[in-house]
């Protein structure tokens, strides 16, 4: 671990989370067809990023020394999943929140660690059906639906 990155990161997380939490203030409460607010989910990104942020931060007081050796970039990994973030975007109101958010995920999961293909399914499929229910039906907000529906 690079301490000095992870306090660098830290701090511009901190700035950008407390960023997002100010300007979310700014973005009307009325919605069209969907009782949450457009402003939640920027709100809520911006405390998640602040409190995350700090973790770090702190985290970065705990380290030891510095590791004179150096770690491997993955930029395999890196190009795989930023590609399909870029993808997951592209293909989101066309094919749906649920199709799209789990073939993600799987793609996400594989890449990180290979095999373990059960627990990715069931992860990707519970995170996605679930995050779904919870802000279309219990929340009241409205997220692409199925492509066959």
């Amino acid at each position: 671990m690079n301490k000095r990155f992870d306090q660098i990161a830290g701090i511009a997380f901190l700035l950008i989370g407390i960023l997002f939490f100010v300007e979310s203030q700014r973005i009307s409460d009325s919605a069209y067809g969907s009782t949450v607010g457009p402003k939640i989910f920027p709100m809520w990104l911006g405390i998640i990023l602040v409190a995350l942020s700090i973790r770090l931060l702190y985290e970065t007081f705990k380290y030891k020394t510095e590791d004179s050796k150096k770690e491997k970039l993955q930029y395999k990994k890196f190009i795989i999943i930023f590609g399909s973030a870029v993808l997951y975007a592209f293909f989101l109101e066309k094919v749906g929140y649920v199709v799209s958010t789990f073939l993600f995920l799987l793609i996400a999961f594989q890449t990180m660690e290979r095999g373990k293909t059960i627990p990715s399914l069931v992860i990707a499929a519970v995170f996605s059906f679930g995050v779904y229910y919870l802000f279309s039906e219990l929340l009241g907000g409205s997220l692409p639906g199925f492509p066959l529906f």
